[in-house]
C-alpha cells in the first residue's frame, strides 16, 4: 500500500528537526507557521529564537507586537507574525490557555487553514487529517499523473480527497509528516531522486516522462510594478527619521524612512522636495542618490523598484531620532538591508578620509 512504503521510507529517510522531539501542540503550531512560504534551512533558526523567547503560548500572548515583528525580521509574510500573536492572545483569554485538539477548533485560530490545522490535529492529537502542501501536492501529481491544476478550485477539492483516501489510519501525524519530506528531499521540484525512488516502477509520470510538467499551476498572479522613495534625512548631530507604517499590507506596524510612491522611477533631475519639506518641516542641505539603479524587491503580488535618498538636513525636531536608535524598531528586510550597506559604506568612507 502507498503509505506502508511511504512510511518505510520515512523511517530510513527522516530529517532530524527539534520540532519532531515534542508533541506540544504550540510547538508545532509555531514550526508550521514558520515555515509557511519558508525553506527549512532558513526558517530553523527562527524556529529556535521563537521558542526559547515564548517558550509557552502564554509567553507569545503577553510579548509585545514590536518585539514579535522584530524577532521575525527577514522572513516576510508579517501577516504571519501577527496573526500568532492574535491567536495567542486569543488562546490565553478565551480558551484560558487549553490549546484547541481538534481540526475544527484550530481552525478558529487566526491565520491558520487546513492545511496548518491538519497537520497540528493529526500530529499532537492523532486525528486522521490529511495535510496538502507544495511537497503533497507534487508527490501526489506525479505518482498518480494528474494534471488537474492545483490552484484551482477543482485540483484543490481533487487532491484534498485524494490525500484522505491514503493517509494511514494508525499514524495519521507520522504519514503526514513522511509526505512532507518526501516531497521536499526526494521528490524535489528540480532534479528529484526518481533512480532510488521506492515509487519508480509505479510512478505514472515519470513512465510518461512527465516529471517535469507536473504538477500544473495556473498562472493567475498578475504582478504589479511599483515605485518607492525611501527619504533618509540625516543631520549634525546623527539624527534620522523612522516612522511606523500604519496602512494596510504586508508591512503594517512594521518601521520605515519615509516613504514617497511614484507612478514612474525618479531621477535627480525630476526629484521635487517640496513635499518632502512640507510633511516633516525640515531644511535640506544636500540630496544624494544611494543606489543608481533601482533595487528591485519581488514579492509574490509586486515587484517594488526602490531608491533610497539622504537628505543632510540642518533640522532638529520632534521627528527625530538617534541614528543607533532604529536597529531597535522591526523593519522590513529591505530596510534592513539599505541600513547595512549604509553604515558599512560610511564607515569605509570614515576610514578612508583619516
Amino acid at each position: 500500500m502507498f503509505h506502508n512504503t511511504l512510511l518505510k521510507w520515512y523511517l530510513e529517510n527522516k530529517r532530524n528537526l527539534p520540532w519532531r522531539n515534542s508533541s506540544d501542540p504550540y510547538h508545532i503550531w509555531i514550526s508550521e507557521i514558520i515555515l509557511q512560504q519558508t525553506k527549512i534551512e532558513q526558517g530553523l533558526p527562527y524556529y529556535e529564537k521563537f521558542i526559547n523567547n515564548f517558550p509557552k503560548v502564554e509567553n507569545l500572548a503577553n510579548a509585545d507586537e514590536e518585539a514579535i515583528l522584530k524577532m521575525w525580521q527577514g522572513l516576510g509574510y508579517y501577516s504571519r507574525a501577527r496573526n500568532l500573536h492574535f491567536s495567542a492572545k486569543y488562546i490565553l483569554n478565551e480558551l484560558n490557555g487549553e490549546f484547541p485538539n481538534t481540526y475544527k477548533e484550530l481552525l478558529k485560530l487566526k491565520g491558520v487553514g487546513d492545511y496548518t490545522a491538519s497537520a497540528v490535529a493529526s500530529i499532537c492529537f492523532d486525528e486522521k487529517t490529511a495535510v496538502v502542501d507544495g511537497n503533497v501536492y507534487r508527490v501526489l501529481a506525479r505518482y498518480f499523473g494528474i494534471n488537474t491544476p492545483i490552484n484551482s478550485t477543482k485540483g484543490i477539492k481533487e487532491f484534498k480527497a485524494l490525500a484522505q483516501s491514503l493517509i494511514s489510519e494508525e499514524k495519521p501525524g507520522e504519514y503526514n509528516q513522511a509526505i512532507m519530506d518526501f516531497g521536499a528531499t526526494q521528490c524535489k521540484p528540480q532534479n528529484p531522486l526518481c533512480d532510488s525512488c521506492p515509487f519508480n516502477e509505479s510512478c505514472i509520470a515519470l513512465a510518461k516522462n512527465e516529471i517535469s510538467n507536473l504538477p500544473v499551476k495556473e498562472k493567475k498572479t498578475k504582478i504589479s510594478k511599483k515605485h518607492f522613495n525611501f527619504i533618509i534625512p540625516i543631520n549634525s548631530n546623527n539624527k534620522t527619521i523612522l516612522e511606523k507604517r500604519t496602512s494596510k499590507g504586508i508591512w503594517l506596524n512594521l518601521y520605515q524612512f519615509p516613504l514617497f510612491e511614484t507612478k514612474s522611477e525618479l531621477t535627480e533631475e525630476n526629484f521635487e522636495i517640496e513635499n518632502i519639506v512640507e510633511k516633516y518641516n525640515f531644511d535640506i542641505n544636500t540630496i544624494k542618490l544611494f543606489n543608481n539603479e533601482p533595487i528591485i524587491h519581488k514579492l509574490s503580488h509586486q515587484h517594488i523598484h526602490t531608491k533610497f535618498w539622504i537628505i543632510n538636513t540642518f533640522s532638529d525636531n520632534e521627528n527625530f531620532m538617534d541614528w543607533d536608535e532604529i536597529h531597535q524598531f522591526p523593519v522590513p528586510i529591505l530596510i534592513h538591508n539599505f541600513i547595512k550597506e549604509f553604515e558599512q559604506k560610511r564607515i569605509f568612507s570614515t576610514f578612508d578620509t583619516e
